[in-house]
Protein backbone atom coordinates (compact mmCIF):
# COMPACT_ATOMS: atom_id res chain seq x y z
CA UNK A 1 0.00 0.00 0.00
CA UNK A 2 1.33 3.60 -0.60
CA UNK A 3 0.83 5.16 2.67
CA UNK A 4 0.98 8.63 0.76
CA UNK A 5 -2.19 7.88 -1.34
CA UNK A 6 -4.48 6.80 1.35
CA UNK A 7 -7.43 7.80 1.50
CA UNK A 8 -9.48 8.33 5.51
CA UNK A 9 -12.25 5.75 5.22
CA UNK A 10 -16.22 6.47 6.32
CA UNK A 11 -15.26 6.52 10.52
CA UNK A 12 -19.19 6.40 11.29
CA UNK A 13 -19.59 2.98 11.67
CA UNK A 14 -16.58 1.43 14.12
CA UNK A 15 -17.63 1.96 17.33
CA UNK A 16 -13.59 1.92 18.87
CA UNK A 17 -12.94 0.57 22.16
CA UNK A 18 -11.09 2.73 25.22
CA UNK A 19 -11.27 5.51 22.81
CA UNK A 20 -12.53 9.15 23.30
CA UNK A 21 -14.85 8.15 19.68
CA UNK A 22 -16.03 11.67 18.98
CA UNK A 23 -12.61 13.53 19.64
CA UNK A 24 -10.77 11.23 17.46
CA UNK A 25 -12.67 11.04 14.45
CA UNK A 26 -12.54 14.95 14.86
CA UNK A 27 -8.90 14.44 14.07
CA UNK A 28 -8.36 10.60 13.05
CA UNK A 29 -4.79 9.01 13.49
CA UNK A 30 -4.22 5.68 11.12
CA UNK A 31 -1.29 3.55 11.14
CA UNK A 32 -1.31 1.72 7.60
CA UNK A 33 1.61 -0.78 7.80
CA UNK A 34 4.54 -1.07 10.24
CA UNK A 35 8.03 -3.43 10.14
CA UNK A 36 10.68 -3.41 12.89
CA UNK A 37 10.33 -0.92 15.07
CA UNK A 38 8.10 1.87 12.90
CA UNK A 39 4.50 2.07 11.68
CA UNK A 40 3.72 4.21 9.14
CA UNK A 41 1.11 6.63 9.09
CA UNK A 42 -1.90 7.24 6.58
CA UNK A 43 0.14 10.02 5.08
CA UNK A 44 3.14 8.85 4.97
CA UNK A 45 5.10 9.53 8.53
CA UNK A 46 7.86 6.82 10.35
CA UNK A 47 6.97 6.53 13.76
CA UNK A 48 9.14 4.89 16.15
CA UNK A 49 6.89 2.29 18.42
CA UNK A 50 8.04 3.12 21.98
CA UNK A 51 4.96 1.01 23.29
CA UNK A 52 4.94 -2.26 20.97
CA UNK A 53 2.01 -1.46 19.93
CA UNK A 54 0.19 -2.11 23.06
CA UNK A 55 3.03 -3.54 25.06
CA UNK A 56 3.09 -6.71 22.67
CA UNK A 57 5.06 -6.61 19.58
CA UNK A 58 7.89 -7.91 21.44
CA UNK A 59 10.02 -8.96 18.64
CA UNK A 60 8.75 -6.21 16.37
CA UNK A 61 6.86 -5.69 13.49
CA UNK A 62 6.24 -8.08 9.92
CA UNK A 63 8.81 -10.69 11.18
CA UNK A 64 9.04 -12.43 8.51
CA UNK A 65 9.45 -15.79 10.22
CA UNK A 66 5.49 -14.99 12.04
CA UNK A 67 4.05 -14.17 8.94
CA UNK A 68 5.29 -16.97 7.02
CA UNK A 69 4.25 -19.36 9.80
CA UNK A 70 0.31 -17.52 9.72
CA UNK A 71 -0.06 -18.04 5.58
CA UNK A 72 1.55 -21.79 5.32
CA UNK A 73 -1.17 -23.03 8.51
CA UNK A 74 -3.93 -20.82 7.05
CA UNK A 75 -3.26 -22.30 3.61
CA UNK A 76 -3.22 -26.25 5.41
CA UNK A 77 -5.55 -26.09 8.21
CA UNK A 78 -7.41 -22.75 8.47
CA UNK A 79 -10.01 -23.81 11.82
CA UNK A 80 -10.20 -26.84 13.91
CA UNK A 81 -12.78 -27.23 16.54
CA UNK A 82 -11.30 -27.69 19.90
CA UNK A 83 -14.25 -29.07 22.04
CA UNK A 84 -13.48 -32.71 22.14
CA UNK A 85 -10.93 -32.32 19.04
CA UNK A 86 -7.40 -31.31 18.36
CA UNK A 87 -4.48 -30.14 16.25
CA UNK A 88 -0.90 -30.96 15.98
CA UNK A 89 -0.18 -27.36 16.18
CA UNK A 90 -1.93 -26.93 20.09
CA UNK A 91 -0.30 -29.41 21.84
CA UNK A 92 2.94 -28.09 20.23
CA UNK A 93 2.82 -24.83 20.92
CA UNK A 94 1.51 -25.77 25.03
CA UNK A 95 5.04 -28.01 25.15
CA UNK A 96 6.48 -24.95 24.24
CA UNK A 97 4.76 -22.16 26.23
CA UNK A 98 5.16 -24.75 29.47
CA UNK A 99 8.93 -24.39 28.82
CA UNK A 100 9.04 -20.88 29.32
CA UNK A 101 7.07 -21.04 32.56
CA UNK A 102 8.34 -21.23 36.39
CA UNK A 103 8.98 -24.85 37.43
CA UNK A 104 5.74 -26.67 37.87
CA UNK A 105 3.35 -24.38 35.81
CA UNK A 106 3.56 -26.66 33.21
CA UNK A 107 -0.56 -27.08 32.04
CA UNK A 108 -1.73 -24.46 29.51
CA UNK A 109 -5.08 -23.26 29.12
CA UNK A 110 -5.58 -21.69 25.70
CA UNK A 111 -7.66 -18.57 25.25
CA UNK A 112 -7.83 -15.65 22.74
CA UNK A 113 -7.13 -12.53 24.94
CA UNK A 114 -5.84 -11.12 28.15
CA UNK A 115 -9.40 -10.98 29.60
CA UNK A 116 -10.26 -14.16 28.75
CA UNK A 117 -7.07 -15.72 30.68
CA UNK A 118 -7.77 -13.47 33.59
CA UNK A 119 -11.54 -14.92 33.40
CA UNK A 120 -10.18 -18.14 33.31
CA UNK A 121 -7.65 -18.71 35.28
CA UNK A 122 -10.67 -17.27 38.31
CA UNK A 123 -12.99 -19.79 37.22
CA UNK A 124 -9.63 -22.64 37.42
CA UNK A 125 -9.25 -21.33 40.92
CA UNK A 126 -12.63 -21.75 42.22
CA UNK A 127 -12.83 -25.39 40.27
CA UNK A 128 -9.93 -26.20 42.02
CA UNK A 129 -11.04 -25.63 45.99
CA UNK A 130 -14.50 -27.06 44.88
CA UNK A 131 -12.57 -30.18 43.35
CA UNK A 132 -10.93 -30.48 47.02
CA UNK A 133 -14.32 -29.75 49.23
CA UNK A 134 -13.43 -26.59 49.70
CA UNK A 135 -16.77 -24.96 47.69
CA UNK A 136 -17.14 -22.48 50.32
CA UNK A 137 -13.51 -20.76 48.89
CA UNK A 138 -15.31 -18.20 46.28
CA UNK A 139 -13.92 -14.80 47.65
CA UNK A 140 -11.13 -13.91 45.35
CA UNK A 141 -8.54 -10.30 46.40
CA UNK A 142 -7.23 -8.20 43.74
CA UNK A 143 -5.42 -4.93 44.05
CA UNK A 144 -6.26 -1.02 43.86
CA UNK A 145 -5.19 0.37 40.13
CA UNK A 146 -5.07 -3.49 38.71
CA UNK A 147 -6.13 -3.77 35.72
CA UNK A 148 -7.35 -7.49 34.61
CA UNK A 149 -9.49 -7.06 31.10
CA UNK A 150 -12.47 -5.85 30.59
CA UNK A 151 -14.76 -9.90 31.54
CA UNK A 152 -17.21 -9.18 34.71
CA UNK A 153 -14.30 -10.96 36.29
CA UNK A 154 -11.40 -9.28 35.48
CA UNK A 155 -13.59 -6.03 36.40
CA UNK A 156 -14.49 -7.36 39.52
CA UNK A 157 -10.69 -7.76 40.93
CA UNK A 158 -9.65 -4.77 39.02
CA UNK A 159 -9.20 -2.11 40.51
CA UNK A 160 -9.12 0.93 38.36
CA UNK A 161 -12.09 3.13 38.94
CA UNK A 162 -13.13 4.33 35.74
CA UNK A 163 -13.14 1.05 34.09
CA UNK A 164 -15.78 -0.55 36.87
CA UNK A 165 -17.86 2.99 37.72
CA UNK A 166 -20.59 2.10 34.63
CA UNK A 167 -20.74 -1.35 35.96
CA UNK A 168 -20.51 -1.10 39.50
CA UNK A 169 -23.67 -3.30 40.23
CA UNK A 170 -22.88 -5.97 38.04
CA UNK A 171 -19.33 -6.73 38.58
CA UNK A 172 -18.30 -10.07 39.85
CA UNK A 173 -19.25 -9.83 43.52
CA UNK A 174 -17.49 -11.45 46.32
CA UNK A 175 -14.36 -9.31 45.94
CA UNK A 176 -12.16 -7.08 48.09
CA UNK A 177 -8.93 -5.34 47.50
CA UNK A 178 -5.31 -4.47 48.57
CA UNK A 179 -3.89 -1.25 48.57
CA UNK A 180 -1.86 0.10 45.49
CA UNK A 181 1.56 0.12 45.74
CA UNK A 182 2.54 3.00 44.72
CA UNK A 183 3.87 6.17 46.58
CA UNK A 184 5.47 9.22 45.25
CA UNK A 185 5.97 10.46 48.42
CA UNK A 186 7.87 7.79 49.68
CA UNK A 187 9.61 6.44 46.62
CA UNK A 188 10.06 9.02 44.01
CA UNK A 189 12.68 8.55 41.32
CA UNK A 190 13.07 4.44 42.18
CA UNK A 191 15.52 2.45 39.89
CA UNK A 192 13.76 -1.02 39.64
CA UNK A 193 12.10 -2.14 42.66
CA UNK A 194 11.71 0.76 45.21
CA UNK A 195 12.94 -0.23 48.95
CA UNK A 196 9.54 1.39 49.94
CA UNK A 197 6.45 -0.65 50.06
CA UNK A 198 7.29 -4.12 51.54
CA UNK A 199 4.72 -4.00 54.55
CA UNK A 200 1.41 -3.04 51.63
CA UNK A 201 1.83 -6.91 51.64
CA UNK A 202 0.34 -7.22 55.05
CA UNK A 203 -2.72 -5.98 54.38
CA UNK A 204 -3.60 -9.79 52.82
CA UNK A 205 -3.40 -10.44 56.48
CA UNK A 206 -6.07 -8.17 57.78
CA UNK A 207 -8.39 -8.96 54.71
CA UNK A 208 -7.82 -12.73 55.81
CA UNK A 209 -8.78 -11.84 58.85
CA UNK A 210 -12.32 -9.96 57.93
CA UNK A 211 -12.92 -12.52 55.66
CA UNK A 212 -11.61 -15.80 56.93
CA UNK A 213 -8.95 -17.90 55.04
CA UNK A 214 -11.50 -20.44 54.60
CA UNK A 215 -13.86 -18.28 52.45
CA UNK A 216 -10.97 -17.21 50.21
CA UNK A 217 -9.95 -18.48 47.13
CA UNK A 218 -7.15 -16.40 45.40
CA UNK A 219 -5.46 -13.66 45.26
CA UNK A 220 -4.57 -12.02 41.41
CA UNK A 221 -1.97 -9.02 41.20
CA UNK A 222 0.26 -8.41 38.32
CA UNK A 223 3.59 -8.46 39.44
CA UNK A 224 4.52 -4.87 37.76
CA UNK A 225 0.83 -3.11 36.79
CA UNK A 226 1.30 -1.49 33.33
CA UNK A 227 -2.24 0.21 32.77
CA UNK A 228 -2.66 2.30 35.58
CA UNK A 229 0.88 3.48 34.67
CA UNK A 230 3.70 1.41 35.70
CA UNK A 231 3.35 0.78 39.37
CA UNK A 232 6.60 -1.81 40.35
CA UNK A 233 6.44 -3.85 43.14
CA UNK A 234 8.47 -2.78 45.98
CA UNK A 235 11.44 -5.15 47.26
CA UNK A 236 9.99 -7.88 49.45
CA UNK A 237 6.49 -7.29 47.86
CA UNK A 238 5.73 -10.05 45.87
CA UNK A 239 7.63 -12.91 48.55
CA UNK A 240 5.24 -11.31 51.02
CA UNK A 241 2.22 -12.55 49.17
CA UNK A 242 3.33 -15.94 48.25
CA UNK A 243 4.26 -16.29 52.08
CA UNK A 244 0.88 -15.25 53.25
CA UNK A 245 -0.97 -17.28 50.52
CA UNK A 246 0.77 -20.15 50.96
CA UNK A 247 0.35 -20.20 54.61
CA UNK A 248 -3.40 -19.91 54.57
CA UNK A 249 -3.99 -22.40 51.36
CA UNK A 250 -5.36 -19.21 49.24
CA UNK A 251 -4.15 -19.48 45.65
CA UNK A 252 -1.81 -16.43 44.13
CA UNK A 253 -2.41 -15.63 40.41
CA UNK A 254 0.07 -13.23 38.52
CA UNK A 255 -1.35 -11.36 35.76
CA UNK A 256 1.31 -11.22 33.35
CA UNK A 257 -0.58 -10.45 30.14
CA UNK A 258 2.19 -7.23 29.70
CA UNK A 259 5.08 -8.89 31.79
CA UNK A 260 5.37 -12.33 30.25
CA UNK A 261 7.54 -13.17 27.31
CA UNK A 262 10.73 -10.86 27.85
CA UNK A 263 9.52 -7.56 29.00
CA UNK A 264 11.66 -7.63 32.21
CA UNK A 265 14.08 -9.17 30.79
CA UNK A 266 13.10 -12.60 31.56
CA UNK A 267 10.62 -15.20 30.04
CA UNK A 268 8.04 -14.17 32.83
CA UNK A 269 8.34 -11.74 35.78
CA UNK A 270 7.89 -14.10 38.05
CA UNK A 271 11.39 -15.74 36.90
CA UNK A 272 12.75 -12.09 36.76
CA UNK A 273 11.59 -11.35 40.54
CA UNK A 274 12.20 -14.42 41.91
CA UNK A 275 8.43 -15.70 43.24
CA UNK A 276 6.14 -18.58 41.61
CA UNK A 277 2.58 -18.40 41.58
CA UNK A 278 -0.04 -20.81 41.22
CA UNK A 279 -1.50 -19.76 37.74
CA UNK A 280 -0.12 -17.10 35.45
CA UNK A 281 -2.22 -15.36 33.03
CA UNK A 282 -0.72 -14.35 29.72
CA UNK A 283 -1.43 -12.99 25.90
CA UNK A 284 0.28 -10.22 24.22
CA UNK A 285 3.83 -11.04 23.25
CA UNK A 286 2.83 -15.15 23.15
CA UNK A 287 2.75 -14.64 19.71
CA UNK A 288 3.93 -11.10 19.23
CA UNK A 289 0.47 -9.98 18.52
CA UNK A 290 -0.35 -11.30 15.33
CA UNK A 291 -3.47 -13.73 15.76
CA UNK A 292 -5.52 -12.96 18.99
CA UNK A 293 -4.16 -15.30 21.25
CA UNK A 294 -4.30 -15.86 25.53
CA UNK A 295 -3.04 -18.79 27.89
CA UNK A 296 -3.01 -19.68 31.43
CA UNK A 297 -0.09 -21.63 33.07
CA UNK A 298 -1.19 -23.94 35.83
CA UNK A 299 0.78 -25.69 38.48
CA UNK A 300 0.29 -29.20 38.00
CA UNK A 301 -1.25 -29.86 41.13
CA UNK A 302 -4.36 -27.66 40.28
CA UNK A 303 -4.30 -28.96 37.19
CA UNK A 304 -4.54 -32.45 38.65
CA UNK A 305 -7.01 -31.28 41.27
CA UNK A 306 -9.73 -30.56 38.79
CA UNK A 307 -9.34 -32.98 36.02
CA UNK A 308 -9.31 -36.05 38.74
CA UNK A 309 -12.23 -34.92 40.32
CA UNK A 310 -14.37 -35.25 37.19
CA UNK A 311 -15.20 -38.93 36.52
CA UNK A 312 -13.82 -40.58 33.74
CA UNK A 313 -15.33 -39.69 30.44
CA UNK A 314 -17.09 -36.28 32.12
CA UNK A 315 -15.85 -33.35 31.11
CA UNK A 316 -13.90 -31.91 33.82
CA UNK A 317 -14.02 -27.95 33.23
CA UNK A 318 -17.11 -26.50 31.64
CA UNK A 319 -15.39 -23.74 29.71
CA UNK A 320 -13.28 -22.69 26.78
CA UNK A 321 -13.90 -20.69 23.76
CA UNK A 322 -14.61 -21.39 19.76
CA UNK A 323 -11.32 -20.41 19.15
CA UNK A 324 -9.18 -21.51 21.86
CA UNK A 325 -5.94 -23.00 20.37
CA UNK A 326 -6.75 -21.45 17.03
CA UNK A 327 -4.15 -22.80 14.34
CA UNK A 328 -3.25 -19.65 12.90
CA UNK A 329 -2.39 -18.63 16.53
CA UNK A 330 -0.56 -21.50 17.61
CA UNK A 331 0.95 -21.14 14.16
CA UNK A 332 2.03 -17.53 15.33
CA UNK A 333 2.99 -18.49 18.46
CA UNK A 334 5.45 -21.53 17.98
CA UNK A 335 7.32 -18.95 15.62
CA UNK A 336 7.15 -16.35 17.63
CA UNK A 337 8.60 -18.23 20.81
CA UNK A 338 11.32 -19.87 18.36
CA UNK A 339 12.42 -15.94 17.42
CA UNK A 340 12.71 -15.45 20.66
CA UNK A 341 14.79 -17.97 21.63
CA UNK A 342 16.98 -18.12 18.07
CA UNK A 343 17.19 -14.21 18.46
CA UNK A 344 18.02 -14.42 22.62
CA UNK A 345 15.66 -11.11 22.83
CA UNK A 346 15.28 -12.08 26.39
CA UNK A 347 18.64 -11.73 27.24
CA UNK A 348 18.74 -8.80 25.19
CA UNK A 349 16.25 -7.00 27.19
CA UNK A 350 18.16 -7.68 30.26
CA UNK A 351 21.22 -6.45 28.60
CA UNK A 352 19.42 -2.92 27.14
CA UNK A 353 17.68 -2.25 30.56
CA UNK A 354 20.33 -0.35 31.98
CA UNK A 355 21.07 2.14 29.04
CA UNK A 356 17.26 2.18 29.18
CA UNK A 357 17.03 2.92 32.67
CA UNK A 358 19.45 6.09 32.52
CA UNK A 359 18.02 7.51 29.50
CA UNK A 360 13.89 7.35 31.15
CA UNK A 361 15.81 8.58 34.08
CA UNK A 362 17.17 11.33 32.22
CA UNK A 363 13.64 13.29 31.77
CA UNK A 364 14.39 14.06 36.00
CA UNK A 365 13.69 17.80 35.41
CA UNK A 366 12.18 18.03 32.50
CA UNK A 367 8.65 19.88 32.32
CA UNK A 368 6.35 19.01 34.62
CA UNK A 369 7.63 15.61 35.06
CA UNK A 370 6.88 14.45 38.88
CA UNK A 371 7.98 10.49 39.11
CA UNK A 372 9.97 8.17 36.82
CA UNK A 373 9.86 4.37 37.35
CA UNK A 374 10.77 1.67 35.53
CA UNK A 375 11.79 -2.32 35.36
CA UNK A 376 13.36 -4.12 32.37
CA UNK A 377 12.16 -2.68 29.51
CA UNK A 378 9.12 -1.08 30.81
CA UNK A 379 8.80 2.80 31.91
CA UNK A 380 6.30 4.78 33.96
CA UNK A 381 6.92 8.86 33.66
CA UNK A 382 3.94 10.97 35.59
CA UNK A 383 3.37 14.38 34.89
CA UNK A 384 1.65 16.77 36.91
CA UNK A 385 -1.73 17.34 36.17
CA UNK A 386 -3.11 20.51 34.79
CA UNK A 387 -5.34 22.16 37.09
CA UNK A 388 -8.73 21.01 36.63
CA UNK A 389 -8.09 19.31 33.53
CA UNK A 390 -6.53 15.37 35.30
CA UNK A 391 -5.28 13.46 31.80
CA UNK A 392 -4.98 16.35 29.57
CA UNK A 393 -1.54 17.60 29.88
CA UNK A 394 -0.12 13.62 29.14
CA UNK A 395 -2.89 13.63 26.29
CA UNK A 396 -1.12 16.90 24.51
CA UNK A 397 1.98 14.98 25.40
CA UNK A 398 0.88 11.76 23.14
CA UNK A 399 0.23 14.15 20.41
CA UNK A 400 2.99 16.22 20.54
CA UNK A 401 5.36 13.01 20.30
CA UNK A 402 3.39 11.35 17.91
CA UNK A 403 4.11 14.85 15.42
CA UNK A 404 7.19 14.47 16.15
CA UNK A 405 7.64 10.92 14.91
CA UNK A 406 6.95 8.76 18.20
CA UNK A 407 4.02 6.73 19.44
CA UNK A 408 3.96 5.87 23.24
CA UNK A 409 0.99 5.17 25.39
CA UNK A 410 -0.64 7.59 28.01
CA UNK A 411 -3.33 6.68 30.71
CA UNK A 412 -4.35 9.40 32.82
CA UNK A 413 -1.12 11.87 33.37
CA UNK A 414 1.14 9.05 32.85
CA UNK A 415 3.46 8.52 29.75
CA UNK A 416 3.99 4.38 29.49
CA UNK A 417 6.93 3.15 27.42
CA UNK A 418 7.64 -0.53 26.05
CA UNK A 419 9.47 -0.79 23.14
CA UNK A 420 10.11 -4.09 21.53
CA UNK A 421 12.53 -6.28 22.33
CA UNK A 422 14.63 -5.23 19.06
CA UNK A 423 15.32 -1.63 20.02
CA UNK A 424 18.76 0.17 19.49
CA UNK A 425 20.86 2.06 21.81
CA UNK A 426 20.17 5.15 19.28
CA UNK A 427 16.15 4.48 19.14
CA UNK A 428 16.20 4.43 22.93
CA UNK A 429 18.26 7.79 23.16
CA UNK A 430 15.73 9.04 20.06
CA UNK A 431 12.41 8.11 22.00
CA UNK A 432 13.50 10.21 25.50
CA UNK A 433 15.04 13.25 23.25
CA UNK A 434 12.04 13.27 21.39
CA UNK A 435 9.58 13.04 24.61
CA UNK A 436 11.88 15.89 26.13
CA UNK A 437 11.06 17.91 22.82
CA UNK A 438 6.84 17.37 23.13
CA UNK A 439 7.43 18.18 27.36
CA UNK A 440 8.96 21.31 26.40
CA UNK A 441 6.72 22.67 23.91
CA UNK A 442 3.56 21.90 25.93
CA UNK A 443 1.78 23.70 29.27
Amino acid sequence: MDAAKTVIPDLESLWMPFTANRQYKSAPRLLVSASGMYYTTHDGRQILDGCAGLWCVAAGHARKEIVEAIAQQAATLDYAPPFQMGHPLEFEAATKVASLMPQGLDRIFFTNSGSESVDTALKIALAYHRARGEGQRTRIIGRERGYHGVGFGGMGVGGIGPNRKMWSANVMPGTDHLPATLNIAEAAYSKGQPQWGAHLADELERLVALHDASNIAAVIVEPMAGSAGVLIPPVGYLEKLREITSKHGILLIFDEVITAFGRLGAATGAERLKVTPDLITMAKAINNAAVPMGAVAVRREVHDAVINATPQGGIELPHGYTYSGHPLAMAACIATLDLYKRDKLFERAAEMSPKFESAVHGLRGAPYVKDVRNLGLVAGVELESRPGAPGARAYEAFLKCLELGLLVRYTGDILAFSPPLIISEAEIDQMFDTVRQALHSIK
